[in-house]
């Protein structure tokens, strides 16, 4: 008998020799066949078991405008004759006869249908040609057509202890992007597993095998019950997808809107998209029995023209594409014929899912279009639930400066690791939103398909249903995390039970909470405090278009204070498509300057749709939802602990070319984060909170706030126009005892001149239309009192107050009085750099100035020529402490000994050896400008505006008790989670076509098992294999053995071996040895 142990052995040693090559492959590898372009070949990896490092996917875009091409956006949908009378009516009318001019044909599926566009050449432009278009009553819009450039390259993934921030190094000022880059970019990360989240977990480890996630999520429990995405049509807009791969089965249409003559994928982007949501097997997705629809929009070598997504999305309405998945995005939230496309494609019930963006960790960096109410914006977690590194936070930045941003992303879901289709066949593993997004369609896919009455299902509701059944993630705020985790099998109980309603995003307002409702919850109000405002999303599912009903209204609960604060509600006049704004401003009243307490209270609003299906005209369904509302109310603060934010008159991307702050970030030149506290200020922010100062939002003009409630004014990298009304009253506030800090950044016309790029629209060099602030208009701000900046540009590093600096593309001070303190420090300069590719050290720089203005009782002002080092997008080395030691000089006039003895204290400078830095002749400020206005001549100021005056609301008070958990579980109005069960789980199988020859088999890669019976994951599901083959193997040599012990005679000698054994084994078990 000792065959049995020495075959089981071998068996068991093969086994587990098999089982790291069946389940743990490694997540670094694209499992292809076929080498899709040089640019994406991954270098070979090491074999070595403990090798930590991964690969990334990195991206590069860019963009030009076509040269000569216009896009011309009609009023409504027309035929192609009827859009050429159209345009040749046009500028027939515009007198020039000699203009040549000719429709380019776009030849796509969408060509023989009527289109709101039209793709024109006009050879020689004039503004007058194109205005004369512009005012033809059919004619919306002609904007320039834009050609795109994108390029994926496998790089070696960072170390993990690198930090976010980008490092200096050096580099050659050889040329600037001189492009603005692309508004639409590609959102995947690349094949790299784990992406740092900043959050320590001692399991990693035992999540190393990739998991199908469609599994993960419990979309098996759906399949099972005979949910696969049968009859819903989704839409993927990207790189194509090959005819015959072996993962899709229901393919429905493939188009090709690129001028290269394929359908297929040459990159892999699209197909391993598109496997996320349908695919059928190995790496699986939600909803393998869906109509797929593969729209193409980008060529083999990565390139895309704006016609080509607009034809795209004209077809996909005329398809009644029901999903829209698209990974794509930008910061371009002004791009109007993309952004005006979007709304009309909602407006047509077509969901649409779109990556939120990877420009995380930093706030501000959302992505257009999935920062829009209408549309379902995606973030990424890891497979522990953390928040990914690479996903981008909120909040919105369309509202700025006078508003406040709307929470996005929606909601998050995994796209760290995520496996999915490779080009031609087998399974890759990519991290990005671009890989949360089409996790998030798949299941909306898939939850489509379960709704009886497809009716109920459109933009709104689908989202209602994602954010109030996600899960919240702990410790992890609103900005970051939306409403929380997708999960799928209560979404669908909400689907289930759902009625056509209204809701609110977010669903409450507790300034209480943290840290889910930071930054609000982070300071409390007082009296005198500039309003809290609020930004809520009105989400309508009773139809694409809506109406507030009467006033909103607001009710205090009198037990819990609630008239100890006054509301203020504004809000969208239509809810179109699907959504609106709703502005809930906070302040407190005077009867509570000197309580301390919770006050609460809520907002009722009314939201009325047509009726499609009433038979009465007019008919309209209804829905009233309640905002709660819960504040801490502390006695105004000290003049001296109140620090005001100047956002009027910071200016970013988009509309106009403002570019960073700091120059040695070509790869990033755009200014397009706010310049807001709760973006890309928030640590300067989190600084001064936790310093106990209490920081406040300026909107509005300076003439618009009361000086004596306030200690410091804060303007940092300002890029506006001061109307002059603003500068006479920033000095009489300082004479009566406000204090001023400044942090400028460089400006200099020659360098401005250089990163300069060629618009092919005008046929003209664009400039920036600041520099890194507008140092002109501080200048103006702050000659009263003897100061002035200087055009220099300087950088390096340099110890000031035995704490380290760097200096990033700063200017210098060039005239300070003569009684202040001034700092100077040999910098490197940069501009001679840029300019000459030449390297110069230049001593003495003055870059930080200290005043107290003479007036009795009269503020201080600081001057210094940087604002880098608090700023979060590019911050090398933070500044913080020297923050802390200006603001004991503004609000206590005490002198921080360590500047006014400073070794590098010099003598002021007089400002007279150099001139001052003028305008750029020719800018175009005033296109963006609150305050200047298009003149003959040199741009003025226009009249100034009236400051902003909030209507509060006329309290209802409610005599009763408020709330005491304004969160628990989100719920819709129609929907009680508790009383929906799942229905009873019958077994099912999704269709699966056999393999054709030379196709991969399930066990090609982790967990290739097609859902049935088994919901494990793979760590569990193959040693449950394992041991049942084993036990089939031994079971068979036992009957083996049985058989031949049964046979007494005509044995062949060599059998008889066994018998001997046997023997053997008996004397071994009498104590006596064998021998041989």
């Amino acid at each position: 008998m000792l065959l049995l142990p020495v075959w089981a052995s071998m068996l068991l040693g093969l086994l587990v020799g098999f089982l790291p090559l069946v389940g743990m492959e490694p997540t670094g590898e694209a499992k292809s066949s076929s080498d899709p372009s040089p640019n994406l070949k991954p270098p070979p990896m090491s074999s070595c078991s403990n090798c930590s490092s991964q690969l990334t996917l990195k991206l590069e875009f860019s963009t030009k405008v076509v040269e000569h091409e216009y896009i011309v956006g009609f009023t409504g949908y027309f035929s192609a004759k009827a859009r050429s009378l159209y345009i040749n009516s046009a500028l027939r009318n515009g007198g020039d006869g000699a203009l040549e001019w000719h429709i380019v044909p776009r030849e796509n599926p969408a060509s023989d249908f009527p289109s709101d566009f039209e793709l024109v050449h006009i050879s020689q432009p004039s503004p007058n040609s194109l205005k004369t278009l512009e005012d033809h009553p059919y004619i919306k819009r002609v904007t320039p057509q834009r050609q795109v450039f994108r390029v994926l390259k496998y790089v070696p993934t960072p170390e993990p202890a690198a930090p976010w921030n980008t490092t200096r190094g050096k580099q050659k000022w050889q040329s600037w992007q001189s492009s603005r880059p692309f508004r639409r970019t590609s959102l995947s990360l690349g094949s790299g597993f784990w992406h740092a989240t900043g959050r320590h977990s001692s399991r990693r480890l035992l999540r190393a095998i990739p998991r199908h996630v469609a599994q993960i999520l419990q979309a098996d429990v759906l399949w099972q019950m005979g949910h696969t995405g049968s009859g819903v049509k989704v839409a993927v807009f990207d790189t194509g997808l090959s005819e015959k791969h072996p993962h899709f089965k229901n393919v429905k249409e493939r188009t090709n809107w690129t001028n290269e003559k394929t359908l297929d994928d040459g990159l892999g982007h699209g197909t391993f998209v598109a496997g996320v949501i349908a695919s059928m097997r190995e790496c699986q997705g939600f909803a393998p029995d869906s109509e797929l629809h593969i729209f193409r929009v980008f060529t083999n070598n990565q390139v895309s023209y704006t016609s080509w997504f607009l034809d795209a999305f004209n077809y996909a309405i005329l398809k009644k594409i029901d999903v829209l998945n698209l990974s794509i995005g930008g910061p371009d939230f002004m791009d109007h014929p993309f952004v005006d496309k979007v709304w009309e494609l909602t407006a047509n019930k077509v969901i649409m899912v779109s990556a939120i963006g990877n420009d995380g960790p930093l706030y501000g960096t959302l992505n257009n279009p999935a920062d829009q109410m209408d549309v379902i914006g995606v973030g990424g977690i890891d497979f522990e639930d953390n928040i990914a590194r690479f996903s981008s936070r909120g909040m919105t930045t369309w509202e700025l400066p006078g508003g406040y941003g709307r929470v996005k992303p929606d909601i998050v879901t995994y796209g760290s690791g995520v496996r999915g289709s490779g080009m031609k066949e087998g399974c890759r593993s990519l991290s990005g939103t671009s890989v949360a997004s089409p996790v998030v369609a798949g299941a909306v896919t898939l939850l489509a398909s379960t709704v009886l009455n497809r009716e109920l299902v459109n933009p709104a509701s689908m989202k209602q249903a994602l954010i109030a059944s996600a899960r919240r993630l702990p410790g992890v705020n609103m900005f970051e995390q939306g409403h929380g985790k997708l999960d799928l099998i209560r979404a669908y109980q909400i689907l289930n039970s759902y009625r056509p309603q209204a809701s609110l995003s977010p669903s409450y307002i507790d300034l209480t909470e943290c840290p889910y409702m930071w930054p609000y919850c982070s300071q409390p109000i007082y009296y005198g405090g500039m309003p809290t405002i609020v930004n809520v999303t009105i989400l309508n599912g009773m139809g694409v278009t809506g109406r507030i009903v009467d006033k909103p209204i607001w009710q205090p609960y009198l037990p819990q204070n609630g008239d100890h604060i006054d509301v203020a509600v504004s809000y969208s006049p239509v809810l179109w498509p699907w959504a609106g704004y709703l502005a809930v401003s906070i302040s407190v009243a005077k009867k509570a300057a000197s309580w301390e307490g919770i006050a609460q209270g809520h907002v009722m609003v009314t939201v009325a749709s047509p009726a499609e299906n009433d038979s009465e005209v007019g008919g309209e369904m209804t829905s009233t939802v309640k905002l709660p509302i819960k504040v801490k109310i502390v006695p105004t603060p000290p003049r001296s602990k109140r620090v005001l934010w100047d956002q009027y008159h910071n200016l970013r991307y988009p509309p106009g070319y403002f570019p960073r702050d700091n120059l040695r970030m070509k790869n990033d030149p755009l200014d397009w984060n706010g310049d807001h506290i709760h973006t890309n200020f928030r640590d300067m922010y989190q600084h001064l909170r936790s310093m106990g100062y209490f920081v406040e939002v300026l909107g509005a003009p300076i003439t618009c706030f009361d000086a004596s409630q306030y200690g410091t004014l804060l303007m940092v990298d300002s890029e506006e126009e001061y109307f002059p009304e603003e500068i006479t009253k920033l000095r009489r506030d300082i004479d009566n005892g406000l204090s001023l800090i400044v942090f400028s950044d460089w400006y200099n016309t020659s360098v401005m001149r250089k990163v300069k790029f060629y618009d092919e629209n005008t046929r003209q060099w664009w400039m920036p239309d600041t520099g890194g602030a507008n140092v002109p208009a501080l200048n103006d701000l702050i000659s009263v009192w003897g100061m002035a900046f200087s055009d220099g540009l300087y950088e390096g590093d340099f110890s000031l107050a035995e704490h380290d600096m760097y200096y990033a593309s700063g200017c210098s001070i060039a005239r300070f009085p003569e009684d202040g303190i001034v700092i100077a420090k040999n910098l490197k300069d940069q501009g001679l750099e840029v300019l000459k590719q030449e390297t110069a050290v230049v001593e003495g720089v003055p870059i930080l100035g200290l005043y107290q203005t003479p007036s009795d009782g009269g503020g201080r002002i600081v001057l210094y020529g940087d604002s880098n080092c608090i700023d979060d997008s590019h911050r090398q080395k933070d500044c913080f402490w020297m923050l802390d030691a200006l603001l004991q000089y503004t609000s206590y006039s005490m002198t921080p000994p360590s500047l006014s003895h400073s070794h590098s204290r010099v003598a002021p400078p007089t400002g007279t050896e150099h001139p001052l830095p003028q305008r750029l002749e020719g800018n175009h400020l005033y296109r963006y400008s609150k305050v200047l206005e298009a003149h003959l001549g040199d741009p003025k100021p226009r009249p100034l505006p009236a400051c902003p005056h909030l209507s509060w609301a006329k309290p209802q008070p409610l005599n009763e008790t408020a709330p005491s958990n304004l969160w628990k579980h989100q719920k819709l109005l129609s929907v009680d989670l508790d009383k929906v069960a799942l229905p009873n789980v019958r077994a099912y199988r999704p269709q699966v076509r056999p393999l054709s020859p030379g196709e991969s088999g399930a066990w090609d890669i982790p967990g290739g098992i097609m859902p049935g019976r088994y919901n494990q994951e793979v760590g569990q599901t193959i040693p449950v294999f394992a041991f049942l083959g084993a036990m089939v193997v031994l079971s068979f040599f036992v009957v083996q053995l049985t058989k031949t012990k049964s046979k007494p005679k005509r044995r062949k000698p060599r059998i008889k071996r066994p018998t001997y054994l046997q023997q053997q084994q008996q004397q071994t078990t009498t104590g006596k040895t064998p021998t041989v």
